[in-house]
């Protein structure tokens, strides 16, 4: 897909409201939405945290972007309807959807010992949300027949393969891919001018937002029971890796905005960065399944929470 200027793109999860002690600049969302809009592109920002989606609003408007923001709670249907209603009205068509809200899910223990509202959180912002994304926006973009293009983000923990530690959150993004999978056969048989990519922001760890999603869980979702320990901060896992001899790489925001940028024009299905330790859990799981062996890359694990 060509993009130009005068095109609209919608991102979900705008912000990404970055941990405390790194504020400046905001997660995925916010970081694709600058990359959109210095193409030209306008820029619809929805996100549940009011506050934060309002700084990536004045950041983008000082640098002159025409915008359209809107608190969503993705997991809700109807504010993902009213969201496309109000990007059509005001602009009059969409023709990129990154579908990138996400949470984790504060699960913590055994998987038999999680809280239910853990799951059905994380699903329902991570995997309705993506399917709200898409029931809500590509009618409408299909019907205009203009070219298109649908970024679901995904993770290469459950995308590629799980890491046990986060096992919800894995479960939750390994449905987006087949979610997406799926997407982009149905549009390939209907001949669509709209294509879809999965994201796996990367190569490294991000500084984003991800890490407090606690702070935004609504209370329909509230756990049913206190957690035993405290949530981990981004500062305090660095600090335990850095105490424990390894050093953490992280990937900036940008990278992954012009990943999806270059993706989208190359009408790219993986949006997955090189890197040797991805490309070796691709290679140990699927040698696993070929051979019809047990997951053994999975065993080696220290129990933590999400």
């Amino acid at each position: 897909m060509e993009l130009r200027a005068g095109q609209v793109a919608v991102v979900t999860g705008a912000d990404g409201g970055t941990p405390a002690p790194f504020r400046r600049g905001g997660g995925i969302g916010r970081a694709m939405a600058r990359r959109f809009a210095a193409e030209g592109l306008k820029v619809v920002l929805a996100d549940v945290e009011e506050g934060p989606l309002r700084a990536a609003a004045d950041e983008l408007a000082a640098d002159g972007a025409e915008l359209l923001t809107r608190t969503v709670d993705v997991g809700v249907r109807e504010e993902v309807e009213a969201l496309a209603g109000a990007a059509y009205e005001t602009f009059g068509a969409v023709h990129v959807l990154c579908n990138n809200a996400g949470v984790g899910s504060g699960a913590e223990g055994w998987m038999w010992e999680h809280d239910p509202s853990d799951w059905r959180w994380a699903f329902e912002v991570n995997v309705w949300g993506v399917f709200h994304g898409v029931q809500c926006f590509l009618p409408r973009m299909l019907a205009s027949g203009a070219p298109g293009h649908v970024v679901n983000t995904s993770s290469t923990d459950g995308g590629i393969a799980p890491l046990p530690t986060a096992s919800v959150y894995a479960v939750t993004k390994a449905a987006v891919v087949t979610l997406t999978e799926s997407l982009y056969a149905h549009l390939a048989a209907e001949g669509a001018p709209v294509g879809a990519s999965v994201l796996f922001p990367g190569p490294h760890m991000l500084r984003t937002g991800l890490w407090e999603s606690h702070r935004n869980r609504p209370a329909r979702h509230a756990k049913s029971r206190p957690r035993r320990t405290p949530y981990r901060t981004l500062v305090a896992w660095e600090a335990a890796m850095k105490e424990a001899g390894q050093e953490v790489a992280f990937t900036p925001v940008e990278d992954v905005a012009e990943q999806v940028v270059a993706g989208i024009r190359a009408g790219r299905f993986w949006l997955l960065p090189p890197s040797a330790h991805t490309d070796a859990q691709i290679r140990a799981r699927a040698r696993s399944q070929l051979d019809r062996a047990a997951p053994t890359y999975l065993e080696h694990f220290i129990l933590d929470d999400e």
